[in-house]
């Protein structure tokens, strides 16, 4: 495992978009870029579990969202999903990236999807080459939170952040996760460390907003997913009880000639769970459909 301090010293912070963003780049840029965009309420370390068998393959890129992580976290903003992906097109821009391919979980699918729908609803660009999808909202229909997260959504989410304690943290860390792969003490130390960084707690009830934006935004993110052209991948952990096989299996519905690794013994952050498996499965994703 990479430890936290490890990961924080590999990265730097870039002003993006009039905020300070912690970002990593590592590997060799003549590779193919893979933008690693991650979920709610962790930061860019959930990838560190699958960061030595990727950089083998790719460039890799990913930066803690605004709001989470070691970015800055400003309590009198909005936190809107397409401003999210306003800042990781500034990134790519100023890193001279013109081509890229995603793996996204939770949170950043709904980003992911954001950066899609610009290429195909927008007709915006073409820079997005191929799409991973790890559990997550994709569909506003299936989505299940849990208690912690419809607290927030509550009128009384301001004082549910403000109470939020590592003990709650914890117990619904083991809550997602699948039941033999628990979270270990130093992910939950970890994790709760980026949590409370820069006063986090503060604005956890704004970043909780995304769900309602996935109702607002359902045609145009989801019509994203159905509408593309390039190849989209889900990698699921069945267990998870927010968006898991029942999600999966509304995903082979409504996607054409959907491309789906279900993990059935894994839960809501498969990537740390079993970061071997998703690793695996990506890579060998990436290998039916292009040439490294």
């Amino acid at each position: 495992m990479i430890e936290l301090s490890d990961w924080k010293a590999k990265g730097k912070l870039v002003e993006l978009n009039g905020y300070n963003i912690f970002t990593l780049v590592d590997g060799d840029p003549k590779k193919p870029t893979l933008l690693l965009i991650h979920g709610f309420p962790s930061a860019s370390w959930d990838w560190e579990g699958m960061w030595k068998m990727l950089i083998k393959h790719f460039h890799l890129v990913t930066l803690d969202m605004l709001g989470f992580g070691f970015s800055d976290k400003p309590k009198n903003i909005d936190y809107l999903i397409t401003q999210q992906a306003d800042i990781f097109e500034s990134f790519l821009k100023q890193l001279n990236i013109d081509a890229y391919h995603i793996i996204a979980h939770d949170y950043g699918d709904t980003v992911a999807q954001e950066l899609l729908a610009r290429q195909v609803k927008d007709n915006k660009y073409d820079h997005i080459k191929s799409v991973c999808l790890l559990n997550g909202g994709l569909f506003p229909e299936t989505h299940r939170p849990v208690l912690i997260q419809k607290s927030l959504l509550s009128p009384l989410g301001f004082l549910i952040s403000k109470l939020t304690s590592k003990s709650r943290f914890s117990n619904n860390l083991h809550h997602i996760f699948g039941p033999l792969s628990p979270p270990s003490q130093q992910v939950i130390q970890g994790l709760w460390d980026l949590l409370v960084f820069n006063n986090g707690l503060a604005v956890m009830h704004k970043l909780i907003d995304y769900i309602k934006q996935r109702r607002e935004h359902r045609d145009r993110w989801v019509g994203a997913l159905i509408d593309t052209q390039i190849q989209i991948k889900l990698i699921s952990g069945s267990l998870d009880p927010i968006s898991g096989k029942h999600m999966t299996d509304r995903y082979r519905e409504l996607i054409p000639n959907a491309n789906v690794t279900e993990l059935p013994l894994l839960g809501h952050y498969p990537q740390v769970e079993n970061a071997k498996a998703v690793s695996e499965a990506y890579l060998a994703f990436r290998e039916s459909i292009y040439r490294y």
